[in-house]
């Protein structure tokens, strides 16, 4: 009888690249202007990145943009966001009936806490995309302080990318 091994590390490849951007604009404004400087259309997506913590529940918004002439996604993901925890107090005071609110900042890939934004580009061939040249577009745009390519494997959370 034959034994098949499958190797693993074959779906480890990384075939994206991934992009931060530091602005202070609303993820539609950005996606505005992203849309203006590149040949894209980014639309928002119903399907936002749920995520799972101690505290709750949250979702970032993601506005996504396929080019079927060179099948590549394009995705601009949140990096943060809020969570808003809802605790009562176990002891009867005059305001038990009351629920404190807090909420709880929360990201995408917390080890990039100043990144407000990503932009994923997914299933790029080789040569297809000028790397360089999009960030410096992206820096054009007024109100965005820094763009820069992350390097995959500093990422440890590489779950949370996968949507």
């Amino acid at each position: 009888m034959a034994v098949h091994k499958l190797n693993l590390g074959e779906f480890d490849e990384i075939d994206y690249y991934l992009i931060a951007i530091h602005t202070s604009l609303e993820d539609y404004r950005l996606a505005f202007f992203i849309n203006q400087i590149l040949p894209i259309r980014l639309a928002k997506s119903n399907n936002e990145i749920q995520i799972h913590i101690k505290e709750g529940e949250t979702s970032f918004a993601r506005y996504h943009h396929y080019d079927s002439e060179n099948d590549i996604n394009w995705d601009l993901i949140q990096n943060k966001n809020e969570v808003v925890l809802k605790k009562t107090s176990p002891i009867s005071e005059l305001f038990s009936d009351q629920a404190m609110v807090s909420s709880k900042k929360v990201f995408l890939l917390p080890e990039f806490k100043t990144v407000d934004y990503f932009l994923k580009i997914e299933n790029t061939p080789e040569h297809t995309i000028d790397l360089p040249q999009i960030k410096s577009k992206l820096n054009a745009i007024n109100n965005i302080s820094t763009v820069y390519t992350i390097e995959t494997n500093q990422i440890k959370s590489k779950n949370n990318l996968i949507f």
